[in-house]
This record gives C-alpha cells, structure tokens and sequence, in this order.
C-alpha cells in the first residue's frame, strides 16, 4: 500500500475507534418510559389551569345582582302583578302570628284552617292592588284590561284590575283598589274624612271582637255577619295585613253554626228573630266565599255552609211570597224587612256561581210581596202599603234596593220610590229623624239611582255620620236620648250594630257602582 492510501484511510480508522471508544450511560426505566417528556406535559397542564384559574376569578368577574326598587304599581300589570305576589309571600301567610292553624278562640268547631303553604303565592293578591296596581308604567296603559290608565309616571296610580278579579263581579272588585275608593269618594261628593271614619269604624270593630271571633252580646250571628259585611265593603278579607286574622275568625264563628245546624245560622231558633239573624249570615258567608275562593284562601265548610245556608231561603219563603218570622211557610209575620235581607242574601249568593235550586221562581214570588207593600205615594210600608212610622214608610229604601240589585231599578215602581225618598226623607243624627237602619237602604238605594237623587242624599247624610263618630271610631246612640223614628229602633242602641250600618253608609261611595240610571246589578 503506497502513502496515499494509507492517508486516505487513516481518518476513516480514526474516526472508527473514536465512536466505538464513546462512554454509553446508562437510561434508567423511567427514562426509558419517556417519563421527561410526560412531566415537561404536566408542567405545561399546570400552568394552563393556573392561567385559566386566574382568568376566572380575577379577570371574568360574576354578574352583579341589580336590586329591583321598581314599585310594586309600575313597569307593566304582568311584571307588577309578579312583584305583588313576592311581596304577598313574605308577608305572614295565615294571619295569625306563630300559629299554623287557625280558630276561633273559644268556638266550639270541630275542625281548623289548615296552613295554606306556598299556594297562596299564587291567588290573586286583593289587598296589594292599592293606587291601581296594574296600571301601565311609563306613560302605559293598564296592561289588565281593567278599569282605568297608568298616568305614566310609573308609579302605577292607574286603576286597572285585571284578569285578577276574574272570580269577582266588578262592582265587588272595584272596592279592593285604595286608589279607586279614594277616587270614587271624591267624584261621588265625599271628603277624606269618609275614608278615615271607615277605617277608625273597622279599627273598632276589630278592637271589639269577642274571643270566639263573634261581636256583640245580643243577636251575635247577626252582628258577626253585619261586622263582616263592613269589612268586605272595604276589602278587607282573610288575607288582610291589618284585618286578617279578625275577619277569619268571624267568618268561622258563623261557619261552625251553620254546620252544626244543617245551614240554619242564628243564636236562639225559638225566638221569631232569627230569620234576620239567618239572612244577614248568608248575605255575609255568600261574600266571603266569592272573596276566598278568588283569594285562594280555603276555609273548611264554607262553601257547604254557604250553599245550604242560601237554600234554606229559597226553600222556605211564605207562600205569600214574603218571608216570615221563623221561616213560617205558610201564615205567620211577614215584613219588607225580614225580606230586605233575603233578597241581599241571594244576590250575594248569586255571586258565588253556586247553585240553587228553584231560585227564579222564589224571586218572581219576591217582587209580587215586594209590590204589595208599595204604597200608591211611591213609599214601601213595614208589613203593608199603609203601614208607616209618623207618617214616613220607613222601608222605602228596601223596596227600591232590593229591586235596583236585580236588574229592576228601571221600573216605575223604583222611579217612584226615589222620589218619595227625595220629597220625604230626612237625617237629622240627634233627632227623632235618625233612623240608621232605614238610612242604610236609602243610602244605598239614593247611590243606585244617582244624578240628581244622590246629591240630594249626599248633602244630607254625610255630614251626618262623619261628625257623630266617637274619637274611639264606635259612633254614639242616634235621637239625642229621644225615640227615633223607625220601625225597630231598640237595635241602635248597640254600638256593634249602629258602628256597622254607619261604616256600611260611609262604603256606599264604593261598596256599590251607580250607573246613573239606577238599574246597577249590584
């Protein structure tokens, strides 16, 4: 081999041992497994969610809640009617404090109000509907379809009702708006001092109850159903903040009667009274059904009571068409004022959807009782055409009442009537002049009728009642310590009684609609 060749080849040989010579380390198994790649990933994975976790918490923050100080009245009736129901819930439910069940302390029921738990949520909040809480906000109309509009404030001061009131008849639903009551008393010729006299009456009502939800010491099933009906004429039902609690217990006095009675509602069945006694129950049990069935609030036996207690009219009116001491079917007393509160009793009762057998018949029969009494002067006598009280038929505003609450105020006989009213009639409280209880027809009659007939009565009652109310809201004996001209005037000597019919005449601004023609349904 020359030189050159072995100059060539020398590298190769060098380079040969140089690689075989190398030190070769040895790879652990982990190694081997690729377990640096893997832990370089997890690093990596780490570092991610620490970024990510950052992001999260420090960079994406979570939506703050907004509170909602929208009032209850305006933004819509949709959103208002959801606000009122919230706002329902955290009041106390059943009003009775730390109680889950209530009853009339003292009564002798056999059963309780059971707890209405979160289905009262969901009832159609009567009492939050003050200043018109479905009226339209920001210049919209009541999204209701009820009575009035938004005056766009926002504030909800519209009138507007709504589907809410889909259980009550308008002339009832209208009483459960503040706003509308306040509206009405000033566009009927009343002052505030209306609204405030009711309010104090009821305040004294509710001070004044007896433990076993009753009122009074004589004739109670009379005098519970007369506070109850001064209470619905306000709106104010079971559900009530201020009147809750008293209004259940009164309506439940009367319901355990009724069921231990088969429907028949007095305090003593051997006394003639208690027709009256049983009339004015129905009239106020038929109310506070329609009131709680629309309210969702369940009260155990009130609609059979109710159903049976008006049954019981229709099935035992004297053959002469009136109704008797006693619900005699046939002879015995009969009056246009026992009959006043059956005729009440079953438009009431008319309002409740029930259904009572043969109650078309017993009205016709009704109005042929009701005509025989009228005189040919216009006026409606006690038991008979002729049978004034010095020279005043008292019952006139029975007559025209009884027949405005059944479509019937259109006829002569009701034209006639308000006139002899309107000729005749006089209010002086401390006077021989102070029949309350013709005075409550009359008042409700004269609204009926409007126009000019219920100017006229305006100016001559109002005043009357609102400055002979005592400062402890009761309203004092009426006739100055004289004998007044009525037919009955014993009753008014009980404060429950007299307080009841002059907080019944103050509500008459609102408890009825009058349409100016004097043929309101109710």
């Amino acid at each position: 081999m020359d030189q050159q060749e072995e100059l060539d080849q020398e590298p190769y040989q060098e380079h040969y041992y140089a690689v075989d010579h190398v030190p070769v380390t040895k790879m652990s198994l982990w190694e081997k497994m690729g377990g640096r790649a893997l832990s370089i990933a997890v690093v990596v994975h780490l570092l991610v969610l620490a970024l990510g976790a950052f992001w999260i918490f420090q960079i994406i923050k979570p939506q703050e809640v907004i509170p909602d100080f929208t009032p209850p009245g305006g933004g819509g009736g949709e959103r208002s009617a959801d606000h009122a129901v919230k706002e329902k819930k955290k009041k106390v439910i059943v009003p009775i404090s730390k109680v889950k069940r209530v009853v009339a302390e003292g009564a002798r029921a056999t059963y309780t109000i059971p707890d209405q738990g979160d289905k009262f949520g969901e009832m159609s909040p009567l009492v939050s509907l003050g200043g018109g809480g479905m009226s339209g906000g920001l210049g919209g109309s009541g999204s209701g379809k009820g009575f009035g509009k938004g005056n766009g404030s926002g504030m909800g001061n519209g009138h507007g009702t709504g589907k809410l009131f889909g259980l009550i008849p308008p002339s009832m639903s209208k009483r459960c708006s503040k706003g509308d009551r306040l509206a009405r008393i000033k566009e009927n010729g009343g002052v505030d001092d209306c609204e405030k006299a009711v309010v104090k009456g009821l305040d004294w009502l509710k001070a004044n109850q007896n433990a076993n939800g009753s009122w009074s010491g004589q004739s109670s099933v009379a005098m519970t159903g007369l506070a109850l009906l001064a209470y619905f004429g306000h709106c104010e039902t079971p559900a009530s903040p201020d009147y809750g609690e008293s209004c259940l217990k009164g309506i439940v006095y009367l319901v355990e009667i009724g069921m231990r009675n088969d429907g028949k509602i007095a305090d003593n069945y051997s006394t003639n009274s208690w027709s009256y006694e049983h009339g004015i129950a129905t009239y106020a049990l038929s109310e506070a059904y329609t009131f709680c069935k629309e309210i969702g609030q369940p009260v155990p036996s009130l609609e059979e009571v109710t159903q049976k207690a008006g049954q019981y009219i229709i099935d035992h009116q004297n053959k002469n068409g009136g109704w008797a001491y006693s619900y005699a079917v046939s002879e015995g007393h009969t009056d246009m004022s026992v009959v006043g509160w059956q005729i009440q009793a079953l438009k009431a009762g008319d309002h409740t959807k029930l259904k009572f057998q043969g109650r078309g018949g017993c009205l016709s029969r009704a109005w042929k009782y009701i005509t025989s009494c009228q005189s040919s002067n216009g006026g409606y006598g006690y038991s008979g055409p002729n049978s004034s009280v010095a020279d005043y038929s008292t019952l006139t505003g029975v007559g025209a009442l009884c027949q405005q609450m059944w479509d019937k105020g259109n006829g002569a006989e009701v034209r006639h009537a308000i006139k002899y009213i309107r000729e005749n009639t006089k209010f002086d409280y401390n006077g021989v002049c102070s029949d309350l209880y013709g005075h409550y027809y009359e008042s409700q009659a004269m609204m009926q009728s409007g126009g000019e007939d219920w100017k006229f009565y305006n100016e001559i009652f109002r005043d009357q009642v609102l400055k002979n109310q005592d400062t402890d809201g009761s309203w004092k004996p009426p006739g100055g310590g004289g004998r007044i001209r009525a037919a009955v005037p014993t009753y008014q000597n009980d404060k429950v009684y007299r307080t009841c019919l002059c907080t019944l005449m103050l509500e008459v601004y609102y408890r009825f609609l009058s349409t100016g023609v004097g043929n309101h349904n109710y």
